[in-house]
């Protein structure tokens, strides 16, 4: 009775040994990040830097030759075409004109009136695309009313003609522009035909309204013809340019929604795509690696509210928005991996991963859009290690 004592005695011992041996060497779970497959808004943007410039920017210069008086302008003060005085001018001594000398002027008048005669045509062309939009779009009013168009087509059309307008009023600049540079081209033949021997001084005022963006002569000189004085802009009228890789400036087309951020404000601004220009450039990166970029303008929605805290210059943060959508399967890409030429996640299924086929649709650098392959509420492994394999027991860590 003793002997079968002691061996059940041994033999529950060794069993309790090899359980204890076990369970010290049973595959253990892998903890793992996961998350929940969920419904939500989800954006695609081309992130990029970029800077406010003022859209119609001019030169005042020397209309004569002489000494200009300081000038007493600073940056920011407000001026008034045709009232603020820039600059007063001492004209030299005028010199016998000979042929050529009479010939270049009256060239100069010429130019200056071909100028002025491209601009007004190109204003009358504008005003006839814009007097067209504005047609289409009292249409389309009509049609949205009535439920015949989609709300897209008309913002579409409401777009263009908000884009001619500004057209017209940049050609009005350009006309009130050249026109002002042919009666300086002609002020200029008459002093040099007639002679300033009185010494009156020359006044040169504002051609437009605005104010002073940069004082470019300011100590009394002799200065040539031509010579710039100050440059004078609207600070109302800003814009944003920001060149973008040629790789995603394809992917821009105008009229898309931009975010404007990080322009030194806690709200977020609205822009919207005007142009992408035709032309890109080559520009070495940070890395010393050369890109190929192309300028992206961009209109602020609100072109008042962007005026009162921007000037010209400022660094912005723009956020290009190429696809959006309220409501989208969503995965966090770092669930994502390539396996076999396509895209896989970790499924966790009853405490166990679960290898599976995705197909995706659009990815930022945050979210993917799943397609199919996966279920809302689903969940899955994110940042998956080298130790997650297909079926084997993991936890939530």
């Amino acid at each position: 009775m003793k002997k079968l004592l002691r061996r059940a005695g041994t033999l529950a011992l060794v069993a309790a040994v090899i359980g204890a041996l076990v369970y010290a060497f049973r595959p253990q779970p892998i903890p793992v990040d996961i998350e929940e497959i969920v419904r939500g808004p989800m954006r695609v943007t081309i992130d990029e830097e970029g800077e406010t410039r003022i859209r119609n920017r001019f030169v005042v210069s020397a209309p004569v030759s002489g000494r200009v008086l300081r000038i007493d302008l600073e940056p920011g003060d407000p001026v008034e075409a045709g009232r603020t005085v820039i600059a007063s001018i001492l004209p030299a001594e005028p010199a016998p004109l000979d042929v050529r000398t009479r010939a270049e002027a009256l060239a100069r008048v010429g130019q200056a009136e071909a100028t002025l005669g491209r601009a007004t045509a190109n204003r009358a062309q504008i005003t006839q695309q814009l007097e067209f939009a504005e047609s289409q779009l009292r249409r389309y009013e009509d049609l949205l009313e009535a439920g015949l168009v989609p709300r897209e087509s008309f913002d579409t059309v409401r777009a263009e003609a908000r884009t001619l307008r500004e057209a017209v009023n940049t050609a009005d600049f350009e006309v009130r522009n050249a026109e002002r540079a042919v009666a300086v081209a002609e002020a200029a033949l008459v002093e040099a035909g007639g002679g300033a021997a009185s010494g009156a001084a020359v006044t040169v005022r504002s051609p437009v309204d605005g104010v002073v963006l940069r004082r470019i002569r300011q100590s009394e000189a002799v200065v040539p013809m031509g010579d710039p004085l100050v440059e004078i802009g609207d600070v109302a009228d800003i814009e944003v340019v920001s060149d973008l890789l040629s790789a995603d400036a394809v992917r821009i087309n105008p009229g898309d929604r931009v975010l404007i951020e990080e322009w030194g404000g806690d709200t977020v601004l609205e822009g919207r795509v005007r142009r992408v220009e035709p032309s890109g450039f080559t520009r070495l990166s940070a890395l010393g690696v050369e890109e190929q970029r192309v300028n992206v303008i961009i209109d602020f929605v609100d072109r008042e509210e962007a005026a009162r805290h921007m000037g010209d210059g400022y660094r912005v943060e723009v956020r290009i928005v190429t696809w959006e959508t309220a409501d989208a399967l969503k995965i966090p890409t770092g669930s994502l991996f390539r396996s076999e030429e396509e895209w896989k996640v970790f499924a966790v299924v009853d405490g166990h991963a679960e290898e599976r086929g995705v197909e995706v649709g659009q990815r930022n650098g945050l979210e993917a859009q799943v397609l199919s392959g996966l279920s809302e509420s689903d969940r899955v492994i994110t940042h998956p290690s080298a130790a997650v394999a297909d079926g084997l027991q993991v936890v939530e860590q």
